[in-house]
């Protein structure tokens, strides 16, 4: 880590750094020599291909610009008796939906009055508001939309801070404490933090079969923010921020008059003066865009915004920006300009192929040991100045979903006033084929064109060797990219269930008709139902009611619920069922207390990142080069499966007092115990087991109801397939209990 201006900042490692010198001598070295091969017979096609070269490198410039330095922030304590309301506006979301978030923002640690802004005038979010104790405040018309909205609430509020969150954004309680402190600087005007989503399964989710998860905007939230932040030039998202109220009266409240008020505001609260602070703990999570649908949506508002706020209050030469800042900003706006660019690059082929004329003169040996280091090392410094949260090939398979909408966005600067659309928070979309017309298109004109190609070679000689290959390759890249987005979209718009279901494990028993009683592990739940692995009956039904507790951090919640299906395990012979593992249940809420309780626990938190070990974080190049070299091992963080455990953490108390889970290498508990060697009973689909279990220094995980605490494995002394909650190689299990400790735990029991 190093400093200047007062900042301590990340660089690069000094080979990131030779990579990006490699980059720019070679780039210099391209682009400069590039005009020599024009071809003369296609002056504007070959003109129109080095401009957007050109743009490229422009681009990459800037990028570099905003990531060659990550701000690292020293958190301050929250300094007592600051007046702080929050803000939730909304419109027309589900009341679902905003209850999680209001219930969250009321339980966030620090003092602080939670408002309501309901710019739908519904008479139920009304009487959500005053069920849950929040203020709630109604307007008559929706003028100026959400700024307009917040606006409003700034009117009812007299106090220091506001915080925001957009409906669907349940904050963590941490996020009072750890953002209020920044506010000792007189100067700091807001402090934003990621705006991060819970629903992993989203279109711009991406995730392996480990765990690895990675999101379209995990670059921008991980490097690019951290980078503004270093120059002053982090801007407000809209939501998981909290802002001066003092700086915003200064500037005449959020800013109105176009479609997103957050990057509008942030450039007046800077050209203002003010300084802002960026955050990188993610504390507040919400409903990233379920389909290409809405995701298609938002990022034309997006650029729509941008270039209403270039139009209105310029950039490169706006009044009161340092250098820098404009830089960020320019940065920031001309980046959906690229949809001009990635257009002619998906089009260039298909008419070289189908029509022979070519913007490059020969494809000679002199243009390939130009073009292919410059290409090699634009990604590879890409890669690497994104420390590892680039994703090249996903990025551009998002590129290709996106570049009509951005090109599309850009006209914005040429049109009035723009209407603004609040993105759907549905986790089902509407008909996506007309949002992917273009990317279909492009497929089948790049497969159609490279026979025309052949043809043009072959019959007419109209199309030299040398270019029929080169844009063969290039169409063929093109359209399997196009297929891999369209793949992904079709995939990702089938119809799913109505809620997220959460992956983080949770002991719990249920009660059956028939009087058996059994513990079992869940693995996948929200408030409308789980999943749950155990012992279970052979007679065990889809519409069977059963009752029973879920141990939460806080206590154990009684639940009710339908058996909506039963999973089977792969049959051990032919033609034999295999036996029940595992049971989806829907519940049967009779209080919304019981309901708020578990929603309380699900939102607002990353827990689901924290006990299953996902990361965004990828290798980069160099790293695995690096790992070749010295001969070092990849790491291998395999999907962690979890089984429910009886422990004990006083030595005067039998052990089954409390209910953990366990998996390969963590211990989860719901109260503390000290490093050493613990006895704990195991309850699993093949009995109870009791084994030792060496635990190592203790983690606390801050869930939203109390906390959870994780004690690394560093050794094991029991069989590692004993613990697999979920594996279908699991023998069959009888229905008897696993020795003295049976009755005692209540595994499975007949009444």
């Amino acid at each position: 880590m190093s400093k200047a201006n007062g900042i301590r900042y990340e660089s690069l490692r000094p080979a990131q750094v030779l990579v990006v010198i490699a980059y720019l001598i070679i780039a210099f070295i391209y682009l400069s020599w590039r005009p020599t091969v024009f071809n003369p017979e296609a002056p504007v096609f070959s003109v129109l291909l080095y401009v957007a070269e050109l743009y490229g490198f422009f681009t990459a410039l800037l990028h570099l610009v905003m990531t060659w330095r990550l701000a690292e922030r020293d958190m301050p304590a929250a300094p007592p008796g600051l007046s702080v309301d929050v803000f939730v506006p909304s419109l027309n979301e589900p009341v679902d939906l905003v209850r999680h978030t209001l219930l969250a923002a009321i339980e966030m640690d620090y003092p602080h009055k939670v408002w309501l802004l309901d710019d739908g005038n519904r008479p139920e979010m009304a009487q959500l508001a005053a069920e849950l104790g929040c203020g709630y405040h109604a307007r008559s018309n929706n003028e100026h939309a959400k700024a307009g909205n917040l606006n409003a609430g700034l009117a009812q509020s007299n106090a220091d801070f506001v915080a925001i969150f957009d409906a669907d954004h349940a904050p963590s309680r941490r996020f009072l404490t750890e953002t209020l402190g920044y506010f000792n600087d007189p100067k700091v005007s807001f402090v934003q933090t990621p705006q991060d989503f819970f629903n992993l399964d989203s279109y711009q989710h991406r995730k392996d079969k480990q765990t690895n998860v990675w999101t379209e905007q995990s670059l921008f939230f991980r490097v690019i923010q951290r980078g503004k932040d270093y120059w002053n030039a982090a801007f407000f998202c809209g939501s998981c921020a909290i802002l001066r109220r003092a700086s915003l009266d200064t500037i005449g409240g959020f800013a109105t008059g176009t479609v997103t008020e957050d990057l509008h505001t942030s450039l007046k609260l800077h050209k203002a003066g003010f300084a802002s602070v960026y955050h990188p703990r993610s504390l507040a999570f919400g409903i990233a865009p379920a389909s290409v649908v809405p995701f298609i949506k938002q990022r034309i508002r997006w650029g729509q915004g941008a270039m209403q706020i270039w139009r209105r209050e310029g950039v490169v030469f706006a009044r009161g920006l340092t250098f820098a800042q404009r830089l960020n900003y320019l940065a920031s706006m001309s980046t959906y300009f690229d949809g001009w660019q990635k257009g002619f690059f998906y089009l260039a082929p298909i008419v070289v192929l189908t029509t022979g004329l070519s913007p490059i003169a020969s494809f000679s040996e002199g243009f390939l040991i130009r073009f292919i280091p410059y290409i090699v090392l634009t990604f590879l410094m890409y890669e690497e100045i994104s420390r590892g949260y680039g994703r090249s090939l996903m990025i551009e398979q998002y590129n290709f979903a996106r570049f009509w909408a951005f090109a599309w966005a850009t006209l914005a600067a040429f049109r009035g006033k723009l209407k603004f659309n609040v993105t759907s928070k549905s986790v089902t979309g509407s008909s996506y084929r007309r949002f992917v017309i273009p990317q279909f298109l492009i497929m089948v004109l790049s497969v159609v064109a490279i026979p025309i190609g052949l043809a043009m070679y072959a019959y007419f000689g109209k199309l030299p060797l040398d270019s029929l290959i080169a844009n063969s390759i290039w169409a063929f890249i093109n359209g399997g990219l196009a297929l891999l987005m369209l793949l992904f979209t079709r995939a990702s718009s089938l119809s799913r269930r109505h809620e997220y279901r959460f992956p983080i494990p949770l002991p719990a028993k249920l009660r059956f008709p028939n009087g058996t009683t059994t513990y079992g592990t869940v693995d996948d739940i929200s408030s409308s139902g789980f999943r749950l692995y155990a012992q279970l009956p052979d007679d065990v039904r889809s519409g069977t009611e059963v009752d029973g507790e879920l141990y939460l951090p806080s206590g154990a919640l009684p639940i009710r619920a339908n058996i909506a299906a039963t999973i089977r395990a792969q049959p051990q012979r032919p033609g034999e069922p295999g036996y029940i593992k595992a049971i989806g249940c829907v519940f049967d809420w009779k209080s919304a207390t019981e309901r708020d309780r578990l929603d309380l626990f699900l939102y607002g938190s990353d827990l689901q990142w924290q006990v299953q070990s996902l990361t965004e974080r990828s290798r980069t190049p160099l790293q695995f080069l690096g790992d070749l070299f010295t001969g070092k091992p990849a790491p291998n963080v395999a999907k962690r499966q979890w089984t429910t455990v009886l422990y004990r953490d006083n030595p005067d108390e039998s052990v089954g007092k409390k209910v953990g889970l366990l998996s390969r290498d963590l211990l989860l508990t719901f109260s503390p115990l000290p490093a050493g060697t613990h006895e704990v009973t195991t309850i699993t689909r093949t009995g109870l087991e009791q084994i030792q279990v060496q635990t190592d220094a203790e983690t606390v995980y801050d869930s939203p109801v109390a906390p959870i605490y994780g004690h690394m494995l560093p050794q094991r002394a029991d069989k590692p397939a004993a613990l697999d909650a979920s594996s279908p190689a699991t023998p069959r299990p009888a229905l008897a209990g696993g020795g003295g400790l049976a009755g005692q735990a209540g595994m499975i029991r007949r009444g």
